[in-house]
């Protein structure tokens, strides 16, 4: 006799329930039909697999060991069945991204949800950008899909995909006395040590991006004048604007500027401060149809970002062999 996974729904049906007839009743069949299921599953492993007494039925060793197994194939049986199905139907469900703040990719939610709604419009997207979290942590524990992070070159628990390097530049108050630049250098770049002297924003002591200018700053054995730490985009964009000081970020926080009051940008060089934009997705759990259908889209953003020219100071990263022109310790952002 062929095991079927009938046979194994009914003894697992059984086991579960601690009663042939409690099973048969779940199973909507007749409790003799089920009894003589369990009894061509004994002949066929050639041994007793439940023991029967007036408190119910359990579980013989050998029953256990067929228990674990059948749970499994059930499971998996289930999982095909839905996938199969889902083939037929057109792809829907939600699905979380997470972006780096201040990263270039932070421009790409607007398109991203616009694409993911032209191609597939039964998906509900979730965009989160937030202050505060730790987005590495948030895709290694499922509570959310994926999420473009500057990070190390590696982390446990997730798998990063290097999709793009962005530079950091000065962004100082439209008007603003500026450094000169260094004899014979570009007036559009400005060297490190030269940015001691001006009152920084920059983001909290947290953020990666911090974290890797206070690491370049101690590194050339300076101390940077940081008057305020601000964790908001638009905040940020209007004390910039009032005067009230410079920031080392990716480029595109400049395109948030409107109007006259368009910021100065510099380069910053000696050294050159540059990290790498991740794609970070489980290592161990597998991607639900959907979030695959949308990292597809985002990654394709991403390499249109690169090869469109609309944002300055980005490149594709090296072949891998490390993760960033600079990096910076700690957790990723």
């Amino acid at each position: 006799m062929a095991v079927s996974f009938k046979n194994l729904k009914s003894f697992v049906t059984a086991v579960d329930a601690a009663s042939l007839s409690a099973a048969a009743q779940a199973l909507k069949m007749a409790q003799p039909a089920l009894s003589q299921q369990i009894a061509a599953l004994e002949q066929h492993f050639g041994g007793k697999l439940l023991q029967r007494s007036n408190l119910g039925v359990t579980a013989t060793a050998a029953g256990q060991e067929l228990y674990k197994h059948a749970r499994l194939l059930l499971e998996q049986l289930e999982q095909a069945e839905r996938e199969v199905a889902r083939r037929g139907r057109a792809i829907g469900g939600t699905v979380s991204v997470g972006l780096a703040t201040y990263s270039t990719t932070s421009i790409l939610a607007t398109p991203l949800l616009k694409a993911t709604r032209e191609r597939h419009p039964d998906i509900n997207l979730f965009i989160n950008d937030s202050f505060g979290l730790v987005l590495s942590e948030m895709v290694m524990t499922g509570r959310m899909d994926m999420a473009l992070i500057y990070a190390p070159a590696h982390l446990k628990g997730v798998t990063l995909e290097p999709l793009l390097v962005e530079e950091l530049f000065l962004i100082a108050p439209p008007g603003a006395a500026l450094p000169e630049p260094v004899a014979g250098g570009d007036d559009e770049t400005l060297p490190l040590a030269a940015l001691a002297g001006l009152d920084l924003l920059l983001p909290g002591r947290t953020h990666f991006l911090r974290r890797l200018i206070d690491g370049a700053f101690a590194q050339a054995g300076l101390q940077p004048r940081v008057r305020a730490e601000i964790e908001s985009a638009a905040t940020l964009r209007e004390a910039i604007e009032s005067g009230l000081g410079a920031t080392i970020l990716p480029w595109a926080l400049t395109s948030t500027f409107t109007g006259a009051r368009h910021p100065q940008v510099r380069r910053v060089v000696e050294p050159a401060l540059a990290t790498t934009v991740s794609l970070c997705v489980p290592e161990t759990m597998p991607m639900s149809q959907p979030a695959q259908a949308v990292r597809e889209i985002l990654v394709a953003l991403v390499r249109e970002l690169l090869s469109g020219g609309r944002c300055v100071g980005l490149r594709a990263p090296a072949p891998p062999r490390g993760s960033g022109a600079a990096s910076a310790p700690g957790r990723a952002s």
